[in-house]
């Protein structure tokens, strides 16, 4: 299930991280760095969703001209060519990092170029800044930004109503936008260039979720939530008359203008107790339809109720499809067919277990469907089919009991929307991605129609923490409400997250250094494990055991040859253990909630840090002494990784702009530290490969170098930086986690809040083209069938580099004997001609040291017998068989 976002990095930030001015520098920032500029490709390592999406608008005037907005991963454009999103935000840089949550969208129906967005993420504390109206003639592709004198919750509660923000479909160049916080009713006469307040709209809203909470979240007023405009009562180039407005106000959740807004007044009649979630008019047939919840959602709502308002005539009707005691739930998603005037259809948001619903009538609401419905409880009868291969993550891993079943329909659907110019298309947000149909209208003939993730392009992960090991997959990912994934192929959606456990949120991950097929996490999950182990580099795992007063996952460290962890849990103190924690013991001289990890080398050496002191062990865990190092980070906000392959090198970044801030560098394993000149700020640090010609790993930081806030990479010890992203490419807050790929030089992978794992490649050819050599000395391969049914088999091979050289790219060719087909290839790229075969590696795995292996399997066909291949060559070389 979705939680709400709210990292413990968001509240450092909010403390203070990214308000003021650099810190002073010491003595030895006298030196200027050098800085030059790089030019970098930037994609997403393909997840596909994993977020709430709130919203979605169509153009009404465009065809296929549709917007997406989420809570905290930015805005998205649809490209109808290749079905995929684009996004659209990120622009937007560290010191707005806010404005990636998005409260609402509007798509001028008069210009279709034009797209406004209400960007801000918090109206409390958490978001030190003020929210902002978007503006953009390019349909998204630059913009514009006006400065409000409040804040806008793009991840508040209440963030699935709306759409809060509307163009006027006559006069386009007024615009309105309703406030929380009893900030009321604003507009805009000048497209969206400056904004006042609706000064006579006569109620601000008064609803609030919890009003005890005291962080200022819950209890906030939701305020004004939705404005719809009656198209039908305005000529091109004058404003539209009637305009209808939603606030939050259970006694008073409607009203209208007759006058263009000059005067507004409570509709009258209009039902009380609930909260209207949305307002949307049919002016076709002269029905405003609103759908209630008696709470703001997105996660609460018991019960709810579906009313239609005539125009023309003032009449109200209740039109719910169920009887108010039968639900459970609220409605939001709410949608007409402009092709067809008359068919509506709504959701259930709030309906949690055993899934969500969604209702349709062709009538104006007089007669309902669903889109399942029991036939003897448990059993449920479907319209629709449910198509997730192209996200099969989407499964959950699950094995429900009727009535649940896996995929779900979906839960926090208050998006949903019929495409204005096909009555066919149909999509709707989900907590987790979004879902379309292209057949819909197969629901009124009575066969079913077929619901696919309509999502990709659009990455709306929280990133705790990276890891690319130096084998096996090149990418596993520590990430809020998904858990985390492996990936094999970052251009492929992965099969599943993380499983057995699946944590609802996964807060550190971490591999052995010399054997990284020994992997640890930890996150967090209501009841059970919150500590989990794997021996295959991550593709599978096991639940450990926690030690008493776990509450959290905190972080997590593993030996460099993985026969030990250290563990700092939320909850409870540091804990050790030796093997996969069946059992665990205090670590003694460090305290509870640092930040752990381990020397890259010495497995028997772990490092520590809380507020401003650096702790070591040489002990594997039992004791930690600190160092006596000072000039440090005062508070907690500090990130810090040991160097690969060298004993006791360690970077540290982190601090706070009213202290100690920027880039240190132990050599002797934290007992001193050196502050790195010319990094004014720094937030993060990773290694990834050297470069040609360079004798130390690459450097990766998010960092403010020279003034600029930016992702900087260094292949000579921090002696000089390279920024590698553009004002084009900041993607909000990038403080969670970096790393570049041990593999590939100038590989960087970057942690976003809510735009998922963004990796970038160097167009620098200083060590980033990996030759290929036919690799030469001795090799084993071993060739096991791990699965076979009648006509068919699945198998691994293990290629080992028995050498004294490292292979830089392999070609590993053999025969079948009995006329087997390979079927499908992972881990590597294949072609068969005949019996013979020739698999080689792909990108992330060419590299195999002397000593090392690589793996990669298969499924096929057989029939009569399978024999394994007798013989296997390494390019020309025969290698031995095992």
């Amino acid at each position: 299930m979705r939680r709400t976002r709210i990292l413990t990095a968001v509240l450092a930030l909010a403390a203070g991280l990214l308000a003021g001015a650099p810190p002073a520098l010491g003595a030895d920032a006298a030196k200027d760095v050098s800085i030059t500029a790089d030019t970098y490709t930037w994609k997403n390592a393909r997840i596909d969703g994993g977020g709430f999406v709130p919203g979605i608008v169509f153009n009404r005037k465009e065809r296929n001209l549709a917007y997406a907005r989420t809570d905290i991963g930015g805005a998205y454009r649809w490209q109808q060519s290749s079905k995929t999103w684009t996004p659209l935000l990120d622009s937007v840089g560290w010191d707005d990092w806010g404005h990636t949550g998005v409260v609402s969208m509007a798509s001028d129906s008069v210009d279709p170029d034009r797209v406004y967005a209400a960007v801000g993420t918090y109206t409390n504390s958490w978001d030190p800044g003020n929210g902002a109206v978007m503006r953009s003639a390019d349909r998204g592709a630059s913009w514009q930004k006006a400065d409000l004198p409040f804040k806008l919750g793009g991840n508040m509660p209440g963030r699935g109503m709306g759409e809060r923000l509307a163009v006027d479909p006559n006069r386009n160049s007024v615009l309105y936008l309703g406030a929380p916080s009893g900030k009321g009713l604003w507009r805009s006469t000048d497209s969206g260039a400056s904004w006042s307040q609706v000064a006579n709209f006569p109620n601000v809203g008064n609803y609030v979720q919890d009003p005890s909470d005291t962080s200022g979240y819950a209890s906030d007023n939701q305020g004004i939530v939705w404005v719809t405009f009656d198209e039908s009562t305005g000529t091109a180039g004058s404003a539209t008359r009637t305009i209808y407005v939603g606030v939050a106000d259970k006694d008073n959740a409607v009203y209208r203008s007759a006058d263009a807004g000059a005067t507004w007044s409570r509709v009258a009649g209009q039902p009380t107790g609930y909260l209207a979630h949305k307002g949307v008019l049919d002016a076709a047939n002269g029905y405003l339809y609103l759908a209630y919840s008696d709470k703001g959602g997105p996660y609460d709502g018991g019960k709810g109720r579906l009313w239609r308002y005539a125009t023309a005539t003032g009449t109200w009707t209740d039109i719910s499809p169920v009887a108010e005691a039968d639900t459970y739930y609220g409605f939001s998603g709410l949608t007409v067919d402009r092709q067809k005037p008359g068919t509506v259809m709504a959701t259930a948001y709030s309906s949690w277990w055993p899934d969500t619903q969604i209702f349709r009538s062709t009538d104006s609401g007089g007669t309902w469907t669903k889109a399942w419905d029991y036939t003897s409880y448990p059993d449920r009868a479907n319209r629709y089919t449910m198509d997730v291969s192209s996200s099969p993550w989407l499964t959950w891993g699950a094995n429900p009991s009727p009535p649940e079943q896996t995929p779900k329909l979906g839960w926090m659907t208050e998006a949903l929307e019929i495409d204005p110019f096909d009555s066919n298309r149909m999509m709707y947000g989900t907590g987790a991605t979004i879902y379309g149909t292209e057949d819909l209208t197969k629901w009124d003939s009575g066969s079913r129609f077929t619901v696919r993730p309509m999502v990709q392009g659009l990455e709306e992960t929280a990133v705790n923490d990276l890891a690319s090991p130096p084998s096996g997959a090149p990418l596993l990912s520590a990430l809020g409400d998904v858990g985390g994934f492996r990936h094999t192929d970052l251009a492929k959606v992965p099969s599943m997250m993380f499983t057995q456990p699946n944590f609802t949120t996964t807060t550190s991950l971490d591999f052995a250094e010399t054997n990284p097929n020994t992997f640890v996490r930890v996150g967090d999950l209501d009841s059970g494990p919150h500590i989990a182990f794997s021996t295959d580099n991550g593709a599978n795992w096991f639940a450990g055991t926690d030690p008493s007063g776990v509450s959290g996952g905190g972080t997590v460290a593993a030996a460099a040859d993985g026969g030990r962890f250290v563990w700092s849990p939320a909850g409870a103190g540091v804990q050790y253990t030796t093997g996969f924690g069946t059992s665990w013991q205090a670590s003694s001289g460090i305290p509870a909630g640092a930040v752990v990890e381990s020397d890259r080398v010495d497995p028997k050496v772990f490092y520590g840090f809380k507020s401003g002191k650096f702790y070591v062990s040489s002990d594997g865990g039992a004791t930690f002494t600190a160092s006596t190092a000072s000039g440090l980070p005062s508070g907690d906000s500090v990130r810090f990784k040991a160097l690969p392959g060298t004993k006791g090198d360690v970077w540290l970044a982190g601090g706070a702009t009213d202290g100690a801030y920027g880039l240190w560098h132990s050599t002797d394993a934290g007992a001193t530290f050196t502050k790195l000149s010319g990094v004014e700020q720094a937030d993060t640090i990773g290694f990834g490969k050297a470069a040609t010609g360079a004798s130390y790993q690459t450097l990766y930081t998010s960092a403010k170098i020279g003034g600029v806030r930016g992702i900087f990479r260094s292949t000579d010890k921090g002696a000089t930086w390279t920024r590698i992203n553009d004002d084009a490419h900041q993607w909000g807050w990038t403080g969670a986690a970096i790393t570049g790929d041990p593999r590939v030089y100038g590989r960087v992978y970057v942690s976003t809040n809510g735009r998922g794992v963004v990796y970038g490649d160097t167009s620098d050819a200083g060590g980033g083209s990996d030759p290929t050599p036919t690799p030469t000395g001795a090799c084993t391969v071993t060739y096991k069938v791990t699965n076979q049914w009648a006509d068919g088999f699945q198998a691994e091979v293990r290629l080992a580099n028995t050498g004294s050289s490292a292979w830089n790219g392999w070609s590993l060719g053999w025969s079948f004997a009995d006329g087997q087909r390979i079927t499908q290839l992972w881990n590597a790229e294949y072609t068969q001609s005949g019996s013979a075969v020739t698999a080689r590696n792909v990108g992330w795995n060419g590299v195999v040291a002397a000593g090392s292996s690589v793996s990669f399997g298969f499924t096929g066909s057989w029939s009569g017998t399978n024999a394994k291949p007798a013989a296997f060559k390494l390019g020309e070389t025969s290698c031995t068989v095992v």
